[in-house]
């Protein structure tokens, strides 16, 4: 694995050390964790884990390029399409960002709103990362007018009190601790996280519990399938109790969740026997949980039927779902492409917005792997663009 990966710094690398030092004194101290314990720590231990520190992690200087990394079509897009949710709901209307990364895609969309005249009364930013917060913070701050930027709020949790509007998640699902399974003999094993005699990481598969086993279960029954002996995936036990918190005080409004998966049928091909299970690190994918933990982002593809279901037990009905270039094409990407176009100043200008498009909407780039689903409560109306509510394939969840 290291000998095909760029070589990290000391620093990365003593990093890392940390984190692992951390990570075998509690598997000695308390046994074999899950896998999403593990991941959890990897990824958010605070001042070690991935996303807690400082480290630079999104676009051509950290590990990947988000899709509002490259550029303000995205997000200029996405508020073409809630604005009208937004001027719908009226002086009320919040607009909550989950994970705000750097800030670019908030960035984008508040002049994208503020374009359609259909600011959010607040911005709102549920960022648990405390470096990723103030990065955000020096970039909106030296980015925005004062008035734009007086409207973002950095909250700590959801939304306690009801409210109303717009909640938007880009790459936020594929991030959630994800729980891997196995099947042996036809019964569920979880997999866990161990030390070996020489005190290095290493997987080990338990039983699985009553809550493992009866999600996999589901996926069977709805599939009608039974994966196979030695069949290795991931599964989101949790998922609809983290949608019930994340949306339960939405009374009325609109959700918006971007990220690369599949439909349920297709997650779990019998053919995808090792499951989706990524990480990144410095623009390189591979499938080594245990390389440098902290340097490297984990993620799993979405099972989007399954993040249907979640929101429809939170409440929610799933108003639109399909690949994002049929989202942002069909949401206003041609409109968002010819506004930035006229105001470019030079060629490469227009040549980076061209080259947007197509990383935004090529199949074999962002716009086939990455899917989108648009929930709706309390609304009579749900005022989305025509073309976009003609482009629905909710009928293959």
């Amino acid at each position: 694995m290291a000998s095909r990966l760029p070589e990290p710094s000391a620093d990365a690398r003593a990093h890392s050390d940390r984190l692992v030092q951390h990570l075998r004194e509690h598997l000695a101290a308390h046994g074999p964790m899950p896998f999403s314990e593990y991941m959890e720590r990897a990824l958010y231990t605070p001042g070690l884990g991935y996303y807690s520190a400082g480290s630079a992690k999104f676009g051509e200087a950290g590990d990947f390029i988000t899709a509002p990394e490259l550029g303000p079509l995205f997000a200029r897009t996405v508020a073409l399409v809630l604005a009208p949710v937004i001027a719908l709901i009226g002086d009320e209307a919040d607009f909550l960002e989950l994970g705000g990364g750097s800030g670019a895609f908030a960035e984008h969309a508040l002049q994208g709103l503020q374009a359609e005249n259909s600011l959010p009364r607040r911005y709102l930013i549920l960022e648990p990362s405390a470096d990723l917060r103030e990065r955000q913070r020096e970039r909106l701050q030296a980015a925005l007018p004062a008035e734009l930027f007086a409207r973002v709020t950095w909250i700590d949790r959801p939304p306690e009190q009801d409210w109303r509007g717009v909640l938007f998640a880009n790459e936020v699902i594929d991030a959630l601790p994800t729980t891997r399974f196995t099947v042996r003999e036809g019964e569920i094993y979880e997999e866990y996280v161990a030390l070996d005699g020489e005190g290095r990481l290493m997987r080990v598969d338990r039983p699985a519990d009553a809550l493992v086993a009866g999600a996999v279960r589901h996926v069977e029954r709805d599939t009608e399938t039974e994966f196979a002996d030695g069949y290795r995936s991931e599964v989101l036990p949790q998922l609809p109790y983290w949608m019930q918190a994340i949306a339960a005080s939405l009374v009325q409004g609109v959700m918006l969740f971007i990220d690369y998966g599949f439909v349920r049928r297709e997650y779990y091909q019998s053919d995808r026997r090792d499951g989706t299970l990524m990480a990144y690190y410095r623009h390189h994918a591979h499938n080594d949980p245990f390389f440098l933990p902290g340097l490297n982002d984990l993620t799993a593809s979405v099972d989007f039927t399954a993040l249907a279901e979640a929101g429809n037990q939170a409440g929610f009905g799933v108003a639109g779902y399909m690949p994002q270039a049929h989202f942002l094409l069909a949401g206003g990407l041609q409109q968002a492409f010819e506004a930035s176009y006229e105001s470019a100043t030079d060629e490469a200008q227009r040549y980076a917005l061209s080259q947007q498009v197509k990383r935004l909407t090529m199949p074999e780039q962002m716009g086939e792997r990455f899917q989108a689903m648009v929930f709706a409560r309390g609304m009579d109306v749900v005022p989305l663009p025509a073309d976009l509510l003609a482009a629905d394939q909710g009928d293959r969840l």
